[in-house]
């Protein structure tokens, strides 16, 4: 019987230098795309998921990620004492039970497969997913728990893929296809950021994955790879190089990019229109910025 996957990891020991200077004092992780943090939103998929058990890889400074998902006291009675039981129960949404949250501290800046590689005695020798928060992906059924369904039938180790125009392969791990069988394909190769014109395809890899623990043991062994960092794509590749199965999972929903400012905005505003207590007010607001966008042209 294949076993189930119940633990996950977030990298999170980025330093979001790109949103300075606000992760001057706060972990991007904690900046709210409309009234959620993104590590909001990667929990909540990840729980929908079936995961019971999240690893955190942080860094120095990253204590708020800590204190957010900690028990707040004094706020629950505040809002239990004024009936504000909406807000209540969006709170206790924020809550980790003792034992089911783990942080480890990445001291290097490494890369991603160091971060992984960094958990590795936390997940011993069971599959794993993992999350990268920046990735916050709108879906009916969430991305995560899309692959889990699928990887219950196929095994082996799965990363979620999308098409991206040829000329942006440079800047995502990109897969080299076996069989194309739909949402699923069998992957014979995986290259880091390759040249657009060397790119073996324009499916790239973006941040969900289930990983077979063997991954674990390639990290352990490979070099630094593209910006002098440890790829996990490069372990995610070794794993087809030892005969084992690799699949790409074209997952259905909608990606934002939340990493770069123009991905972050991009995801406030679809997000925006999609909350019934906002749309009205936000749409009617945006209709009144495209007219005037248009009267200055």
């Amino acid at each position: 019987m294949r076993r189930k996957v119940t633990k996950a990891i977030f990298p999170v020991a980025g330093l979001g230098t790109r949103f300075l200077p606000a992760t001057k004092a706060i972990p991007k992780e904690i900046m709210t795309l409309v009234d959620r943090p993104l590590i909001q939103y990667a929990i909540d998929e990840a729980r929908a998921a079936g995961i019971r058990e999240f690893i955190f890889v942080t860094s120095r400074g990253k204590s708020a990620l800590e204190d957010y998902f900690d028990f707040a006291p004094e706020l629950e009675n505040s809002l239990r004492e004024k009936g504000k039981t909406e807000l209540l129960e969006a709170l206790k949404a924020t809550n980790m039970e003792s034992g089911a949250i783990a942080y480890i501290r990445q001291h290097q800046a490494l890369g991603l497969g160091h971060a992984v590689w960094c958990a590795r005695r936390l997940i011993a020798n069971e599959p794993f997913a993992v999350i990268l928060p920046d990735d916050v992906i709108a879906a009916d059924t969430p991305c995560l728990q899309q692959m889990v369904e699928a990887y219950e039938e196929t095994g082996g180790s799965m990363v979620a893929a999308m098409e991206v125009p040829q000329e942006k392969t440079s800047s995502y791990g990109v897969l080299d296809v076996k069989d194309d069988m739909g949402a699923l394909v069998s992957v014979k190769g995986m290259v880091e950021k390759p040249d657009a014109d060397q790119a073996p395809s324009n499916l790239a890899v973006i941040g969900r994955y289930i990983l077979a623990p063997k991954v674990l043991q390639n990290l352990s062994n490979i070099k630094r790879g593209a910006g002098g960092e440890i790829q996990l794509t490069d372990a995610i590749a070794q794993e087809i190089e030892n005969g084992r199965d690799v699949f790409g999972y074209r997952f259905r929903g909608q990606r934002f990019d939340c990493g770069s400012k123009a991905g972050f905005l991009q995801a406030t505003v679809a997000f925006g229109l999609s909350r019934p207590d906002l749309k009205d007010e936000f749409s009617e607001f945006l209709d009144g910025m495209s007219m005037l966008k248009q009267a200055a042209q």
